[in-house]
């Protein structure tokens, strides 16, 4: 379990922190519905994109909120443009928290974001300094969403997108240990986020955050589709960056994909084998038009499933301990009634399967065999997070190992818990399963109140029983991390309109990727530009918990 953590923490772009700059207030308009009027971001925060070399003194960071304000303000009165978002069993307080987390969420990516390069850092607000090209491919996605919802205008989310597909293009790729920001097309784990380039040479090359970003140069490619010159450059641009990863470079002789490289050490030793978040890494591959993988990649990659299936809490699915693994690739794609030959072996689809995690999750918390503090039903949520220290610690005579980051979660391929919730769990996966995911995250904030929410939403973990030495409060983070607050927009924009989801169906990458992987059914049977239905979201069949399982 060791290696396979320590594979997860160092590769898989979940693990060391990071920084922020740039950022602006928003300024509410008395006639906002879901957001700030059109112009409720100040010019300053989009302003014209100059070289990392040469920093403008004109570049100074805007002011930002304190964030660590004791009380969050509230999103602006007024109704819901865009919502296609099903009520049923969701309350009226309900549906108005997860607008709230939702605005707040996107402020975490438009203020954190680097005002020159568009980079956006891997935790904020922080004193360390890398950008995460993970957090990027979910700011790109993110500034789609804000445009959909009026949190930004277009042309202030255009002009973001383009600063960052710039930033991306010009970074050298090579095998020069300090001075690329790529190589063969993929890009370093951590970048400086003034020069873009490697951060340091502990900075893997990393497949899968690598992956992470192409799902946004792939959202924005499919979201601008204007005929302007701007969009035209979006979509120039995101051609380019996709065109150019060499994914047969990264795959191994076994035809498994390489969780990175590095100039020191060359390829890492770990391999995208099994159910994970390597999911999207494959679907990308396959559907490339340079490089491509081919089908026989996808069946190397889950060659391993049948160890994973099985019963969990009352579930029985393909198990992935933490629910990160159930989140990203689903983030993107939908996954609602198509299924490849494996899948439909099983009688489910990824989707489903996803939902079955998270009821075993809640399941588990609910049964609390370790005896945590406050697990309940409605207080639940294990994945890779922050966590209060490594240290050792007793209480009424039982010895309690707490973990820093670590991937916590259950299943049937492992169980690490030391009490530490990290709303993500439940926040990534409301489109799964709404009716408990917003009851939990709405429990956690009535429960814990400021202590875990305020300006960008839920920080990223806290933990009801570590306690500092001599202290009554519970530990809070008091920071945000991109690939955590990501699931959380973007699946709760996924629950309420369906906008990533039915954009990215439109792309041929994705589609193709999906058919080659063995695919079938549901929107891939449609014509392309049959694909999105028109009304977005159709989610009554959520309103009940998962059909019992007959694949013991």
């Amino acid at each position: 379990m060791q290696a396979f953590l320590s594979m997860v923490l160092t590769v898989s772009g979940l693990g060391a922190p990071a920084f922020g700059v740039g950022g602006a207030v928003p300024v509410w308009a008395a006639t906002a519905q879901d957001a700030p009027a059109a112009g409720g971001v100040p010019a300053s925060a989009v302003a014209a994109p100059a070289t990392a070399a040469a920093r403008p003194a004109s570049a100074q960071e805007t002011p930002r909120p304190n964030p660590q304000a004791t009380e969050p303000q509230p999103l602006p009165p007024g109704g819901m443009a865009h919502a296609h978002e099903s009520h049923r069993g969701i309350s009226p307080t309900d549906v108005a928290l997860i607008r709230d987390l939702e605005y707040r969420t996107f402020r975490w990516f438009w203020d954190a974001a680097d005002p020159v390069t568009g980079l956006v850092p891997d935790r904020y607000p922080s004193d360390q300094t890398q950008a995460s090209v993970a957090s990027v491919g979910f700011g790109l996605t993110a500034y789609g969403i804000g445009v959909t919802r009026g949190y930004v205008t277009r042309p202030q989310a255009v002009e973001r997108t383009l600063r960052v597909l710039r930033t991306m293009l010009r970074l050298p790729q090579n095998a020069t240990p300090m001075q690329a920001g790529g190589y063969h097309g993929f890009f370093y784990h951590f970048l400086d986020h003034r020069t873009g380039l490697r951060f340091n040479t502990d900075t893997e090359l990393s497949s899968i955050d690598t992956a992470l970003l192409m799902q946004g140069v792939l959202f924005a490619r499919s979201f601008y589709a204007k005929d302007t010159v701007s969009e035209r450059e979006i979509r120039d641009l995101a051609d380019t960056l996709f065109n150019r990863v060499d994914w047969r470079w990264m795959l191994r002789p076994d035809n498994r994909l390489s969780m990175g490289w590095s100039p020191e050490h060359g390829f890492l030793a770990n391999y995208w084998e099994g159910y994970s978040e390597g999911m999207m890494l494959y679907v990308l591959g396959l559907g490339a038009s340079h490089s491509a993988l081919d089908p026989v990649s996808w069946q190397a990659w889950l060659a391993t499933n049948e160890k994973r299936w099985g019963k969990s809490y009352g579930q029985t699915f393909l198990n992935f301990a933490p629910l990160f693994g159930h989140q990203y690739t689903h983030a993107w794609i939908d996954f609602r009634g198509i299924r490849d030959d494996w899948s439909r072996q099983k009688g489910i689809d990824y989707f489903e399967n996803s939902r079955r995690a998270v009821y075993a999750q809640r399941s588990y918390a609910q049964q609390n065999p370790g005896h945590w503090q406050d697990y309940s039903s409605n207080i639940w949520g294990l994945t890779a997070s922050d966590g209060p220290a490594d240290t050792v610690r007793h209480d009424a005579g039982q010895e309690r190992h707490f973990m820093s980051y670590s991937a916590r979660g259950v299943g049937r391929d492992y169980t690490l818990d030391d009490g530490t919730l990290a709303p993500t769990a439940a926040g990534g996966s409301v489109a799964f399963a709404p009716e408990i995911a917003i009851r939990a995250l709405r429990s956690m904030k009535d429960k814990y109140g400021v202590r875990i929410y305020s300006q960008y939403g839920f920080v990223d973990a806290f933990n009801p029983s570590y306690h500092d030495e001599g202290q009554k409060d519970f530990w809070a983070d008091n920071t945000y991390l991109g690939i955590d607050q990501g699931p959380i927009l973007l699946m709760i924009e996924n629950w309420r309109s369906g906008l990533v989801w039915n954009t990215m169906k439109h792309n041929p990458v994705i589609r193709q990727g999906l058919l080659r992987a063995g695919f079938t059914g549901g929107w891939l049977g449609n014509p392309p530009h049959e694909a999105v239905p028109s009304v977005a979201r159709q989610h009554a069949h959520l309103s009940a918990p998962p059909k019992a399982a007959n694949h013991a």
